[in-house]
């Protein structure tokens, strides 16, 4: 931990140095809410988001907040190591492999062209009693398997031994979306009706748990997770498929998936709480993770330390440096593409739009994983090699 402000009705801690003003506002919306347990806890790639800081985690007592979780539920990383050397992989060989995934994988606003194998679906779920997923069951069998745009990405990387992983960011597509607008809608009226203590500008709506209204989130947000996690798990399956046409019998590790947003009903002190985690990983102790950085630099397989005082959490990423506004205005393409052609990533800077997911745009990943070593332990450190953006 690196502060702590003690100003508000429960205290904020901090895994960073500094904090942009509107993010601390958030959060201090946040340690003021009736129902907030112990503490906020804000982990080292934190800044603004809708209502509450992305890199945030916030346990609360007898209620749910939609906007704690956000609006891709699930969003997250896989990441799967296999036995192929990089060395074997020239730039032509890294282009060629790239141009096969991107034709089985649409991306940004892309759909599948046909509707897939409904067996590629979350099981064990009752979509009859789902009330938001049940009217956008058909249109997400088109969306599963796909990337999406801003910041999810396919990236072909290498460890410290040379072997080559495969991570890919994506959530729920369009159906996480439906599901937090209409309960955070629901929410907001609902508490309007009953004269919340809590400030409509703050954008915390919530939801008594004990509700109909709550369970109902609770239950839809639950599938948005598990069809996120059939969304990432589809796309790794067909980049296996191009691996192994371009290599003879490859061996794969067990694949990781870690969500970065959701709620969750935890036990911390003694109490039992729902933990809303909205840009931020859980990182029990020994529990396997992933820590993202840009396109430009490395990412982490890490391992959780399980510290109380963040909830078993730690960062999803590096976090923004600055909005995407900012970094198209800001950043200089020409120089942003020297740095990455330098280091000889086949990278997806064309355009002056795509600055905003340049590696200048995030803050320095050294440096936030520098100021979580009490969350995590990195297990290994993997280098970008060739990536796919929305």
């Amino acid at each position: 931990m690196i502060k702590v402000i003690s100003s508000e009705k429960v205290p904020i801690k901090l895994w960073l140095n500094e904090l942009e003003d509107q993010a601390l506002e958030q959060a201090k919306n946040l340690a003021n809410l009736p129902f907030v347990f112990r503490h906020v806890s804000l982990m080292p790639d934190a800044h603004s988001g809708y209502g509450m800081p992305i890199g945030g985690v916030l346990a609360t007592q007898g209620v749910i907040i939609p906007n704690a979780v956000g609006k891709d539920i699930g969003c997250g990383m896989c990441a799967l190591q296999t036995d192929i050397n990089a060395e074997v992989l020239t730039q032509k060989k890294l282009r060629n492999l790239l141009r096969e995934i991107r034709e089985l994988i649409p991306v940004g606003f892309s759909h599948q062209k046909f509707i897939q194998d409904e067996r590629t679906m979350p099981m064990g779920h009752k979509i009859k009693d789902l009330h938001i997923i049940k009217k956008e069951y058909e249109a997400a069998l088109k969306q599963i398997g796909t990337l999406g745009g801003g910041n999810h990405f396919i990236e072909l990387q290498k460890d410290e031994d040379n072997r080559v992983w495969v991570m890919i960011h994506s959530g729920s597509r369009n159906l996480g979306s439906k599901v937090a607008d209409h309960y955070n809608n629901l929410a907001k009226k609902l508490n309007a009706k009953w004269a919340s203590q809590v400030a409509p500008k703050a954008d915390l709506a919530y939801l008594p748990f004990e509700t109909e209204e709550a369970q109902d989130y609770f239950h839809e947000m639950r599938y948005c997770v598990d069809f996120a996690l059939a969304n990432r798990s589809l796309m790794m399956q067909r980049i296996q498929a191009v691996l192994d046409t371009n290599f003879e019998k490859v061996v794969y590790e067990p694949m990781l998936n870690k969500a970065h947003n959701y709620a969750n009903m935890e036990e911390h002190f003694g109490h039992k709480v729902i933990v809303h985690r909205k840009g931020a990983t859980s990182a029990k102790l020994g529990e396997t993770g992933i820590i993202p950085g840009s396109q430009g630099t490395h990412s982490y397989i890490v391992e959780g330390l399980g510290n109380a005082e963040s909830f078993e959490s730690c960062s999803h990423g590096a976090g923004r440096l600055m909005s995407r506004s900012k970094a198209v205005k800001s950043l200089n393409l020409k120089e942003e593409i020297r740095r990455l052609d330098e280091k000889g990533i086949v990278h997806a800077l064309r355009t002056q739009q795509d600055l905003e997911e340049a590696p200048s745009s995030y803050k320095d990943i050294v440096e936030v994983m520098a100021n979580q070593t009490d969350l995590v332990k990195i297990m290994h450190t993997l280098s970008p090699l060739g990536v796919i953006k929305g």
